[in-house]
């Protein structure tokens, strides 16, 4: 049985493991049939769409782990494909667990009361049937769609991360209305975030309520680091959406740490853009480059 005293913080381990690998990164299983290379779908067929997806997934998973310490899952491209799908979704998730990845589900779950509860435990805890280490949370429906995702943080260790300012360009309509108080509604939404997160603060300084900030606005992105200086953020959009390294650099702390990027078709796609027929290898060597772009742009904005 997990007990408090066996409990091991998400984001603590998350950190751990970007520390260890070097690499603030992690590798988006945005995965659809089409991005597989077609003599690879052809070999692995015989489990249909989602077996052939499993066998790319899987194949990725063991040949990065060496130099990405994650992995986010989006659900949604496994629950189009209906039940093998999500047979597909939940081996991906067992296997990235065999090799020790941070398992991030996005799946912006959010609801109410039982509802949320019951979301809560399909991704959350060590019974959840999709366990994930952290798991995405759409909070319109303010604390109580909130609560029940971050009672089980309290419970087993396991993370959120909060939608504060997302990637999409329509993002602002809601997210930059002016409040009464003359700021805009992700601020205030930032603020909740981190009063959520402050009782969950793991042993690296850094909460188990974390937020979801888009890559590509990094002015609001700089301007929420500061103001939220114990909230750990995923960061998508790097790659394929647009957002460059030197983009990010403000979203990191001064010690070059405090968040983490998400790349997906940069990376899972890798191979279209190379003559290399190993779409493993055409993943790795971006994923290098992914990772000395941070590095060094990380390394330019930290103030000497």
């Amino acid at each position: 049985m997990y007990t408090r005293a066996d409990r091991v913080r998400q984001i603590d381990r998350l950190i751990g493991s970007i520390r260890a690998t070097g690499s603030p990164s992690a590798i988006g299983l945005d995965t659809r049939y089409e991005y597989i290379p077609e003599d690879f779908a052809a070999r692995h067929s015989d489990g249909g769409r989602a077996g052939a997806i499993y066998e790319f997934n899987a194949r990725l998973l063991r040949g990065l782990r060496d130099i990405i310490p994650c992995v986010k899952i989006q659900a949604a491209y496994y629950e189009m494909l209906g039940p093998d799908g999500m047979s597909c979704m939940a081996k991906t998730i067992a296997e990235a667990r065999a090799l020790d990845y941070v398992v991030i589900v996005d799946a912006k779950r959010g609801d109410i009361g039982a509802t949320a509860e019951a979301y809560s435990a399909a991704y959350l805890g060590t019974d959840a049937p999709f366990r994930a280490d952290f798991l995405t949370v759409n909070p319109y429906f303010g604390r109580d769609g909130v609560e029940p995702f971050i009672s089980a943080c309290e419970r087993d260790g396991s993370g959120v991360f909060i939608l504060v300012k997302t990637s999409n360009p329509s993002g602002r309509e809601l997210q930059d209305l002016t409040l009464a108080d003359g700021g805009p509604m992700y601020e205030r939404l930032a603020g909740m975030v981190s009063e959520w997160g402050a009782p969950l603060m793991g042993s690296e300084g850094y909460s188990s309520v974390g937020a979801v900030v888009g890559a590509t606005y990094p002015v609001q992105g700089a301007d929420l680091r500061r103001m939220m200086p114990h909230t750990f953020f995923l960061l998508p959009g790097y790659g394929a959406q647009g957002a460059r390294a030197s983009d990010l650099a403000g979203c990191f702390d001064a010690s070059g740490g405090g968040a983490v990027v998400a790349a997906a078709r940069s990376l899972i796609c890798a191979h279209r853009k190379t003559a290399a027929a190993d779409f493993v290898r055409a993943a790795r060597d971006e994923a290098l480059n992914m990772r000395d772009r941070l590095l060094e742009a990380i390394r330019h904005a930290r103030p000497r």
